[in-house]
Parts: structure tokens; sequence; C-alpha cells
């Protein structure tokens, strides 16, 4: 399977993108007679090196200085510059996440109402347009996303001075689920426009998916940084339709310790980052009753979660057992809503899926499906088949 991803170790903005997606082979002037011919601007292209990593930088040139717009003007832009149906829809649907975040963030209950200020002005337009084209020229069959480096500090907005995420790029995290981590860097690496196109396009997952790597690109952020401010991307063929991760498997045997003692580390456990946790009973020398303690953890988490079970338990040493990796389903989070009676309830469901996009399981978040039990009367395990109805309905 033909597959993009993104490795965002400096960062994004949605220049960055549209450059990355031209180094990786989409046709620079198809793209660039499409931008231009969509809005007012110029788009000029050239090589750039950035801390010895060569690159593609996208300038977008701007007659004059602009006006704010409010979000329905910009979505009849859009659809007044007659698109191809995919780079459209794409483009839409991008600024619909940046605006339902703005809307969010601001206390907006009315998208039509909403002001945009940076995001609305036409080199993000170029640049939505332009990665939008250039990712579906580029003709994947998937788009992977890994951890997002978003910076630190703080950055100036129309609004003032604000901590880096800003609220709204923050708010696009939360809503699509991107992984992402700070860093030591002062700086906004990773831009409203950015993280919007990364979270239409592409899904997250916490490691390059194995594969050969067919094309690599990079696109050039504006910023001169002490390491290369440069989004990198690769076109892969992948050899397996399941995703790596790369795990240990902590273990000790734990006898003369209580039901209570390890039901407490049970969760204490799953809190500070373990994968998952198992308590096996097991019989020990001499007929003693006892349990087996076995954690599935990252291996940068093993150590702290081995003194949490030293300190619980009494334990004098645990068992680390390295794994070559693990294959697992992509998973993620969504929302469904089941009706009883004339109430309406919301659930989680975790939808998992191989690289292929095919859908393998829907199991309900049991809380949720407890709480909704719980105020409605009905037997959990009714509510249970009911929300994963609803999400295999919704998602297959």
């Amino acid at each position: 399977m033909k597959a993009l991803v993104f490795n965002p170790f400096s960062g994004a903005a949605g220049d960055m993108i549209f450059a990355c997606a031209l180094d990786l082979g989409a046709d620079r002037e198809q793209v660039r007679e499409l931008v231009e011919a969509a809005v007012d601007v110029s788009v000029d292209v050239r090589e750039v090196k950035k801390k010895g990593i060569r690159a593609l930088d996208v300038r977008i040139g701007v007659p004059e200085k602009e006006k704010a717009r409010h979000y329905p003007e910009l979505v009849d832009l859009i659809k007044a510059a007659k698109l191809p149906a995919r780079v459209e829809k794409s483009t839409l649907a991008t600024f619909a996440i940046m605006a339902e975040a703005e809307a969010r963030v601001h206390g907006v209950s009315e998208l039509e109402s909403l002001h945009f200020h940076e995001v609305g002005q036409s080199d993000a337009l170029a640049d939505v347009i332009g990665s939008s084209a250039a990712i579906h020229l580029l003709d994947c069959e998937a788009v992977y996303c890994t951890p997002i480096n978003v910076g630190s500090g703080c950055v100036e907005c129309a609004h003032g001075t604000v901590p880096v995420p800003a609220p709204a790029t923050l708010e696009i995290l939360r809503a699509g689920g991107l992984h992402f981590r700070g860093s030591n860097v002062k700086k906004e690496l990773l831009t409203p426009t950015g993280a919007a196109l990364l979270t239409h396009f592409a899904r997250p997952v916490e490691s390059f998916p194995q594969g050969r790597v067919k094309a690599i690109g990079y696109g050039a952020g504006d910023a001169e940084l002490d390491t290369p401010n440069v989004l990198q991307g690769l076109i892969s063929e992948l050899e397996e339709q399941l995703i790596q991760d790369h795990i240990e498997v902590l273990e000790t045997n734990a006898d003369d310790v209580s039901g209570e003692v390890l039901g407490n580390l049970f969760e204490e456990l799953l809190a500070l980052g373990a994968r998952d946790v198992a308590i096996i009973p097991a019989t020990m020398k001499k007929g003693r009753p006892a349990h087996i303690i076995k954690v599935i953890a990252k291996p940068e988490d093993s150590a702290k979660l081995a003194r949490k079970i030293i300190i619980e338990t009494g334990s004098l040493g645990i068992r680390v057992i390295p794994t070559r990796h693990r294959l697992m389903a992509a998973r993620r989070l969504e929302n469904v809503s089941i009706s009883v009676g004339e109430e309406m309830f919301e659930a989680a469901v975790k939808v998992a899926r191989d690289t292929a996009g095919t859908l393998l399981n829907i199991s309900a978040e049991f809380e949720d499906c407890k709480r909704i039990a719980r105020k409605c009367g009905l037997p959990l395990k009714e509510v249970l088949r009911r929300v994963e109805e609803t999400g295999w309905s919704r998602f297959s």
C-alpha cells in the first residue's frame, strides 16, 4: 500500500506542508497554476538549505494588505474558485476544522459570525488549496502523521500574547486526536493551518509504519532555528497492514499481597502509563497462593512502572522482557449517540483499523456505558450492544 507519512519533528505550517508535498513529487507547475487561478496571489517555489538539509520553500506573494474575513466569506471564495472536487472538499473541510476550533475558543455559537484573522488571509487560503492539491496529486492510499513538535513559550496573535500551542491550535489537536509534544525551542512550531491540514488528511501514529521508502521530501519553515526547520515527509510502500509498536513486558511474582492492594496497584499502573495490566492467580512453591503481575509498557515507562510495583508489593525485583515489536491496529476514540426513550446519550467507542483503513473492530467504552445504564435503568450489556451497533453503522 502506498502511504504518505509526515514527520513533523520541527512542527508544521501550511507553507511547509505545501512545499513538502511538492518536494515529494506533486507537479509544481500544475499546483502553482491552480492556486494562482483560485486566489489573487503569486506562488514562488525555490530550493533552500536549512542547517545543511536541502528543502523546498514556498513563498506566497500577496498584492496588498487585506482586511480580515468572516468565515462565510471564505467559504464563498473557495466555492467560487471552481477547484477540482477533491481539492474543494479538502479545502472546505480544513477551514471548517479551524472555524470550529476558533468558535470554541472564543465562545462563538454561530460560525456565520466568526471573524478570521491570520488564517483568513489570502496566503493562508493559498497554502490550504496548494497543500490539498499537492497531496491529492501524490495519490496515496493512506496518510499518517507521527508526533508533532509544537515548540514552547508564547506567541503574538490578533488577541494578544498566548501560550504555545496557541488556543486554537490546541483545540484542533484535541479534536483531531493527533499526537504532539513540547520542546525547548521557544517558538510556535505548529500553526493552526498546519494542525488543521494534518487533522484533515492524516491519521496519527506513534512511529513510522513498517515499509520501504520510495520518496523523501522536505518543506522549509520561515524561521532560522538551531536545528533544521523543515517538515519531513516520505512516501512508503507499507509491508504490513498493522502498525508496529515497541513495548516491554514487566513481570513479577507476588505472594502475601492482599486483593485490595493488587486492585489499587492495577489502577495506579494504568494511571502511570501502562498499556495493559494483568494479574494472574498462581501457585508458588510449597503450595503457597500467589499472583503473577504482568504489565505491558512503552520502554521509556518501564523504570517508573517497575518502581511502583516494588513500592506497592514489596517485590525485590521485576523481570523486564523485551519484545521485538508488537503488531496492532490503529485505534481512535470517536463519539456516538444513542436514544433511550426520549433522551439522547453520548458514549465513546474505540475504532480499530488497519493501515489500509479497513475497519477491524469497534468496542464501546465501558465507563460511558455504565453511566448510561445507571441513569436510564437498562442492563449494562444492552447499552454496550446498542453503542457498538451504532458505531458499526456509523463507521463501517
